[in-house]
């Protein structure tokens, strides 16, 4: 089958590879129709390489149709169409007893001390063969797998992968006070979800950033906006955000941005540093030390009123990585974050996918639609933000 490779940094390349097939009778495989690219996929193709290697296969944002499934799963079956989630969960372990299903014990990568496997995301998690690929093994099927509608186009299911629960878990966890506001900073595929949703569910909400086609496309979706870019500061984003709030900030922030936030450029030379080292020496020193850049986490706390909370969907990758305790102890702020427990989510998402009105503008997300041959080339606009990029979408088999 073809599948997008990783070979480096800002080095992915479209190649050949084996076939998948079932290993254990908890699997299945699945031929893709679509799969996206996301924004952590960018911390791979810069910063993650130490944890990768050469021609692992990318990507954890597919839908396709069952090809085959192993002897112990039973609530799909061969020409089904499903929706595959980001994090590999087996639903009867403690973890998934609880709902932490990107906690799950029977998946969970000891080795690295973290938690689930997730799709394509590197040694640390797992080194699952990834989804952007003609076809996907898929283990622990006996759960993980959602089955969606025949007729709709991909788009209206594609993103209950990740990108939907990603959101709707980031403004669960922000616990945004019924009548009250929510500031998103960074309006990527899942900040400009992060709004919607809190829009649908009666919030106000103010999104930031510095990307005029992200601003226009929150500004479609009735989201007030702050324009990040220039001339503003950083300083001036907390005052705009506390003019709009009579001087005390909204209820809680989300931050959508994490690590490869703007404004940081200390950890900025590191992940450059950090980048270009050997693997050998790169992977402890990112394991130790704090590479993020931290400016919209530091942004949020500005913001978010006394007393408020600050919900963390972007990626963070240090360890060490400083924080103003004396400001967020003073604050009185609750900080709530992780990966998102993909299907903990699904019974609320399912009716506003399947709903023809779309009330969250799923149709509205994907500026490009590319057949997997061209995948290098969407990582680059993506990355570079270039063309108007603001969600990508493969399509490997039709």
């Amino acid at each position: 089958m073809k599948a997008l490779t990783w070979h480096g940094r800002r080095d992915v390349r479209v190649e050949s590879v084996p076939d998948p097939a079932i290993k254990e009778p908890t699997d299945a495989v699945v031929r893709l129709t679509s799969t996206a690219i996301c924004g952590s996929d960018l911390h791979l193709y810069e910063l993650l390489g130490p944890f990768m290697t050469e021609g692992d296969i990318m990507g954890h944002e597919p839908i396709g149709i069952v090809e085959e499934v192993g002897a112990e799963v039973d609530h799909i079956r061969p020409g089904d169409r499903v929706v595959i989630p980001f994090n590999i969960s087996c639903g009867h372990c403690a973890m998934c007893g609880m709902k932490l299903f990107a906690q799950c014990e029977t998946t969970q990568v000891r080795e690295y001390g973290t938690g689930a496997a997730l799709f394509g995301y590197t040694k640390l998690y797992g080194h699952v063969p990834g989804a952007q690929a003609e076809f996907l093994r898929v283990p622990q099927a006996q759960f993980g797998p959602i089955k969606v509608p025949e007729g709709p186009p991909d788009e209206r299911f594609l993103y209950l992968s990740d990108v939907l629960p990603t959101a709707w878990q980031a403004v669960d966890f922000a616990d945004i006070p019924e009548g009250g506001s929510v500031t998103v900073l960074g309006l990527g595929p899942v900040g400009q979800m992060c709004a919607r949703i809190a829009r649908h569910l009666g919030r106000r909400v103010i999104g930031v950033d510095l990307v005029p086609e992200r601003l226009e496309m929150a500004r479609r979706h009735d989201i007030e906006i702050v324009d990040a870019g220039p001339p503003h500061t950083a300083h001036d984003v907390v005052e705009m955000v506390r003019e709009k709030t009579q001087g005390r900030g909204t209820d809680s922030v989300i931050d959508a941005v994490g690590m490869e936030a703007h404004g940081s450029p200390v950890a900025k030379m590191a992940h450059t540093l950090t980048g270009w080292m050997p693997d050998r020496a790169a992977a402890p020193l990112m394991s130790r030390m704090g590479v993020d850049r931290l400016a919209a986490l530091h942004q949020a706390i500005e913001i978010v009123r006394r007393g408020g909370t600050i919900s963390i969907i972007g990626v963070y990758g240090g360890m060490t990585d400083p924080l103003p305790m004396l400001q967020m102890f003073d604050k009185g702020i609750t900080v709530r974050m992780g990966q998102a427990h993909v299907k903990r989510w699904i019974d609320d998402l399912l009716p506003l996918v399947t709903d023809d009105a779309d009330p969250l503008g799923v149709m509205d997300l994907a500026t490009h639609h590319l057949p997997l041959e061209q995948a290098p080339q969407g990582y680059e606009i993506f990355q570079k933000k270039q063309d108007g990029a603001i969600k990508v979408v493969l399509h490997p088999t039709s």
